[in-house]
This record gives structure tokens, C-alpha cells and sequence, in this order.
């Protein structure tokens, strides 16, 4: 990603909200998970997703994508600053932090589009 796509990033990071606002957890962990995937290689946006996935293991009581979150916020925020992240890792506790993802098809013409 040469640009940072902040409209697919926010739109993402509403319905996440939206979602939350209706205890609808699953919902919005998807939607987290694919702001995470845009916004991962900017330290704000990464951080960000980090810290949406931390409520959402706040608000079901998941203790293991609390402390997941509790690692990933400061070594995101590191990885973002120097340019190395795992490429369309989702962000989640439910998977490697190191671990390079492919991005979803529709995700990528999004960010190809810009």
C-alpha cells in the first residue's frame, strides 16, 4: 500500500462501532479485522484497531484477546513506525501477530483504487 485509504479505514471503523453499539461482537471484530488490514502499516490507524479490538475483548470478557491486544497495541505501534508488518494479517488474538495474510479480493481493489 503506497497511500493510506482513510475513507475505507473509517467506513470500516463505523459499522465496527455501529456494530458494537447493537452487542453485536462478531460483526464487529470483522469489521475491525479489516480496518486493521487497511490501516496497518500507519501507526494512528494501526493503533487504532488495536485498541477497538481490545474493547471488543473487554466487552465479552475474553481474557485471551485482552491480553493479545495488551501485546499487539505497543508492538503494532513499533512495527507501523519502522515499516514492518505482516501484510493482511487480520490483527485479531486468533492469529499470529507474524503471520502474512492474503487480503480479502474486495479490500484489495479498494486499495487499489485510490
Amino acid at each position: 500500500m503506497k497511500h493510506f485509504n482513510r475513507q475505507a479505514f473509517d467506513d470500516e471503523v463505523r459499522r465496527a462501532r455501529g456494530a458494537l453499539a447493537k452487542q453485536d461482537y462478531a460483526r464487529a471484530y470483522r469489521h475491525v479485522e479489516r480496518a486493521h488490514i487497511i490501516g496497518q502499516s500507519y501507526v494512528w490507524p494501526h493503533t487504532h484497531s488495536h485498541l477497538l479490538f481490545l474493547l471488543i475483548g473487554y466487552r465479552r470478557r475474553d481474557y485471551r484477546e485482552i491480553l493479545g491486544q495488551l501485546a499487539r497495541i505497543p508492538l503494532g505501534m513499533l512495527g507501523s513506525a519502522l515499516g514492518r508488518v505482516p501484510v493482511g494479517n487480520s490483527g485479531g488474538a486468533n492469529v499470529s501477530m507474524f503471520k502474512r495474510m492474503p487480503i480479502p479480493a474486495d479490500l484489495q481493489k479498494q486499495l487499489e483504487r485510490q
